[in-house]
């Protein structure tokens, strides 16, 4: 059951932030912008969905096995995420187009919002000892 809370708690926390994000690009970014994205807004929401739900659910298992490795396991996984991150950061970050700081912008923004909602739920995960 805890599992399920976790995962529903960054799927609503991810909604919440894409509806935000959408409608902030609505009013401040022109069109064309997004759509020469090479990652769409969507794509990224998606993607930092499944990778910060397969981090949860790794740590659910982690703290079945010993709760004390679960904040070590958290730093771990985080910094194989990062480095995934860079991995498809890369192609946005050779840019040097109109729209690429809008690009870069979001790219980060979206992962830094995925990290602090792991981190929330790390923190509950860690809170309920049982």
């Amino acid at each position: 059951m805890e599992k399920i809370k976790s995962i529903f708690t960054i799927l609503l926390l991810g909604i919440i932030g894409f509806a935000i994000h959408k409608l902030l690009f609505y009013f401040f970014v022109p069109i064309t912008y997004e759509a020469d994205f090479i990652y769409s807004i969507p794509l990224l929401y998606i993607g930092f969905f499944f990778s910060s739900s397969l981090l949860v659910l790794v740590l659910h298992k982690i703290k079945q096995l010993s709760i004390d490795n679960v904040g070590y396991a958290f730093l771990a996984l985080t910094s194989l995420k990062m480095l995934v991150a860079y991995i498809f950061v890369r192609p946005i970050l050779s840019l040097n187009l109109p729209k690429t700081p809008v690009e870069k912008m979001s790219f980060f923004i979206i992962f830094i919002y995925f990290l602090a909602t792991e981190t929330f739920v790390t923190i509950r995960i860690l809170n309920n000892k049982q």
